[in-house]
């Protein structure tokens, strides 16, 4: 009866063996690590299995009656700690994805709560109107002149100007500090909002509102540069202003999120904003 159990136990661990990686889908180096030597132990199963299946061997030969049982059951004990090795793999893989659907949960807390404050300063920004909208002024009358004695040819009516030249216009503007004349140029492009340079104007509007202090105002507009598209080119850009903006009026939980928020999305970052997040995270005292 010994002879037999070591089969049946090689097969069924063989069925149990293969649902580890099914059950474990890591990206990271160490599940794939885990999952290797999981592959390693089942060919060293197939291995037993095939000795086994073919009666032979010097793993598990029949023995004489005054054989010590610890010969006898020398398949078994490989088996028994090959499943050993088996199940400790196995639950390195279920804490690391507990570790995984931890941090995974952390991070959505941290974004509905990130949403959450955006939204209450939409609000209080301005409750009635669109965000960051200034209302028009009245023009003042003008005196009326006289009719000339032979009026002028009518001008030529000028070239339409597309929404790439505005942005050019308006990033020339944020260059030299001019941040009226570039939210000016940024709100031109918004104006339509079906403009395919609508995300790059985004962020130009969120960048003048920045630089005229405008900073509650400006957290909105970074938030929409980088919800209208989470993995853009701007995207970066768009979360370390937003952390910046929401430090300045002294969010400063709101900020280390983003930040946090910047680091998940973004683990290779580019330089220049890596450099600024490191920044803003020691101004606002980020941990």
């Amino acid at each position: 009866m010994r002879f037999v159990v070591a089969p049946i136990l090689v097969a069924t661990l063989l069925l149990a063996v293969p649902m580890a990686p099914a059950r474990a889908q890591v990206d990271s180096r160490e599940g794939i690590a885990l999952q290797n030597q999981i592959y390693q132990l089942r060919q060293e199963l197939k291995a037993v299995e095939d000795q086994t299946s073919r009666g032979g061997g010097s793993t598990i030969r029949p023995a004489p009656a005054y054989a010590p049982p610890q010969q006898v059951n020398g398949g078994n004990d490989l088996l028994a700690q090959l499943l050993t090795r088996v199940d400790a793999l196995e639950d390195q893989i279920r804490q690391l994805r507990g570790r995984i659907d931890e941090t995974q949960n952390q991070l959505q807390r941290q974004n509905d709560d990130l949403g959450k404050r955006i939204d209450d300063l939409a609000f209080q920004v301005s409750p009635q109107g669109a965000p960051g909208a200034r209302p028009a002024q009245p023009s003042t009358p003008r005196e009326e002149e006289p009719p000339a004695a032979a009026p002028p040819p009518p001008p030529r009516p000028a070239a339409p100007r597309t929404p790439e030249v505005i942005l050019q216009e308006g990033n020339a503007a944020l260059a030299r500090r001019d941040y009226t004349a570039a939210e000016a140029a940024a709100r031109g492009v918004l104006a339509n909002r079906t403009s395919p340079r609508a995300y790059d104007a985004r962020l130009l509007l969120a960048q003048a509102l920045s630089g005229e202090k405008q900073y509650a105002q400006a957290a909105i507009a970074f938030d929409d540069a980088y919800t209208s598209s989470r993995k853009g080119t701007h995207a970066q850009d768009a979360l370390l202003g937003l952390a910046n903006a929401l430090s300045a009026i002294n969010e400063k939980k709101a900020a280390c999120d983003t930040l946090s928020r910047l680091r998940a999305d973004f683990p290779q970052q580019r330089s220049d904003i890596a450099a600024g997040a490191a920044a803003a995270a020691q101004k606002t005292g980020c941990h």
